[in-house]
């Protein structure tokens, strides 16, 4: 575990609102040049604090107006492995993420669909027919706000 000082959380907060800025850009930020900007984000990089910074494509945009999540129960534990139903619904392009949840259900998915219909059609042709799928219980996303979590504070 890195020790993190102040400027290292002004610069994971910075990230966390926007990972898209540029390393001269946060260092004029912070009063850093650009090359000791950069050897910090690269030293949170290689201590695995920062995994990667990803595109985030806006759904409703690209015409998905619905965004469900969804808690699988699999039907029959140990006759279905995990592996195979995770292959499985990672093949459905509107699932978005998979998450192996302890609880009520097994898994958590972040459906999107063009509406609800188109939802429905989704849910009935390919998850129900998933190998091992049992109970579902669907909420659809009314709104939504990012926070930076822990970040947050200090």
């Amino acid at each position: 575990m890195i020790e993190l000082d102040e400027i290292d959380h002004k610069l994971l907060r910075a990230l966390a609102q926007d990972a898209t800025q540029s390393a001269g850009a946060l260092g004029r930020q912070f009063g850093l040049s650009q090359p000791a900007t950069w050897r910090r984000i690269d030293r949170l990089e290689k201590a695995g604090i920062i995994s990667g910074r990803e595109l985030v494509l806006d759904a409703e945009k690209l015409g998905f107006g619905v965004t469900v999540f969804l808690g699988v129960k699999l039907a029959t534990k140990g006759r279905v492995s995990l592996q195979d139903f995770e292959r499985a619904v990672s093949a459905i392009p509107e699932v978005q993420t998979v998450e192996h949840v302890l609880g009520l259900y097994d898994y958590r998915l972040r459906v999107v669909a063009r509406d609800l219909s188109d939802f429905e059609r989704v849910l009935r042709r390919r998850i129900m027919t998933l190998p091992g799928a049992g109970d579902v219980e669907a909420n659809v996303l009314l709104s939504e706000e990012n926070l930076p979590g822990p970040l947050h504070h200090g």
